[in-house]
């Protein structure tokens, strides 16, 4: 038997190429040239708590706009806490979606502001204001499919961006209906339904409009953790997804989600057991409401 370590030059090569995508260009992308969604294309709101959210939980929605058509906007609920980065965050978040071919939408100059949970309660007017915001952006672009964070993905604003949108969906009218996809970042779900494989070509793309949020990856580049991560969705979703002890789906990265109905006025459940869906599998039986 050999006293080599077999794994050693797999390791190596993993912080080899970490070490080398330190010095990857950050933003400064020319688009490359991207059709306008077709006439009465379903739309896919994305309501993110951040810039750069838009990428980190991105996988589906890409996957949406290049496999069944979906007009994909990314709605930016706060353009940051920080108000003299706010002007730059945009421009990087403008960069970052014209590389994916996303649509943008600003939720006032600036940006919502103090989204968090106890904003709800202990400034009701204020936070009122913000739920118009969002309930009227529903109900002008009338999406197929809503993503927005789940209800304990640990972040403050991430916490309150999903309370202001269950507020905003409760305001339209009783026969809207909308598939919902709860994302995670900060916090994992404990009981994702839905993973969500990427091809490389999908990811390369999600962390070239990443390194747009340059301001942001300067100080913790953790556009280039986004792949190690994904690997790892894969592990948790083999077991959360597809059931414990269930074998891992062969997929080499993976984003996990959970997707409900919002129907009358709350959530219905869509699916009877979870489901993984490889790069090359049909999305349209999940996303043809």
């Amino acid at each position: 038997m050999t006293k080599a370590n077999p794994y050693r030059g797999f390791v190596t090569a993993l912080a080899d190429t970490l070490a080398a995508a330190k010095e990857l260009p950050l933003g400064g992308f020319v688009p490359p040239d991207a059709a306008a969604p077709a006439a009465g294309s379903p739309t896919a709101l994305i309501f993110a708590p951040h810039p750069d959210d838009e990428c980190v939980i991105g996988a589906l929605p890409l996957r949406l706009k290049r496999e069944l058509g979906f007009d994909v906007v990314n709605v930016a609920v706060t353009q940051g806490s920080r108000e003299d980065r706010r002007a730059e965050r945009w421009q990087e978040l403008s960069e970052g979606c014209a590389w994916l071919g996303f649509g943008l939408v600003a939720t006032g100059e600036g940006g919502l502001t103090e989204i968090k949970p106890e904003t709800r309660s202990e400034n009701p007017v204020h936070w009122q204001a913000a739920v118009d915001v969002i309930a009227g952006i529903i109900a002008e672009r009338k999406p197929k499919v809503v993503f927005f964070p789940h209800d304990d993905d640990w972040n403050r604003t991430h916490l309150g961006t999903h309370l202001l949108l269950v507020d905003a969906l409760g305001r339209q009218p009783r026969d809207f209906v909308c598939l919902v996809v709860e994302t995670e970042f900060w916090g994992a779900m404990d009981d994702p339904n839905l993973m969500i494989g990427s091809s490389t070509e999908d990811l390369a793309d999600l962390l070239a409009a990443l390194s747009c949020h340059a301001g942001e990856v300067r100080r913790n580049p953790y556009h280039l953790r986004l792949p190690g991560w994904m690997m790892d969705n894969v592990r948790r979703g083999g077991e959360l997804v597809l059931g414990q002890g269930r074998p891992a789906p062969d997929l080499a990265f993976a984003t996990l989600y959970r997707l409900r109905l919002w129907r009358d006025g709350g959530f219905r459940s869509v699916l009877e057991e979870g489901r993984a869906m490889a790069a090359t599998q049909d999305l349209a039986a999940l996303f043809s409401l």
